[in-house]
């Protein structure tokens, strides 16, 4: 399965942190699925990104500077057939936990 690269700066020490991610892409925007396979809690990185929006994307040789943000309602329930499609196990993953998954809109930052 395709992976891209997120690196976030860490919410209290501001050291850069790599993650890998599954790749869910859709007219050059990303979503990160803070999934964590369906645990209880949300990953290091979804708090990294709500803490400090500006982020990297390395997607194979590319490396393109983002701004995270979010989403809700409508929007979230687009992204995540979105990622559901690129990733099935999401939607497992899903049933595992009582939170609700976040998923982070990845925005060129031009």
């Amino acid at each position: 399965m395709p992976v891209i690269v997120l690196t976030t700066a860490g919410r209290t020490s501001g050291n850069l942190r790599k993650s890998p991610l599954m790749r869910v892409v859709h007219d050059g925007d990303y979503a990160a699925v803070a999934s964590v396979g369906g645990a209880p809690e949300h990953p290091a990185w979804y708090h990294n990104l709500v803490a400090h929006p500006a982020c990297t994307v390395q997607d194979g040789p590319t490396i393109s500077d983002r701004v995270a943000r979010e989403l809700e309602g409508a929007e979230r329930e687009e992204w995540w057939a979105r990622c559901v499609e690129a990733f099935p196990d999401y939607a497992e993953y899903e049933t595992r936990t009582d939170r609700i998954i976040p998923v982070m809109l990845l925005e060129r930052d031009d």
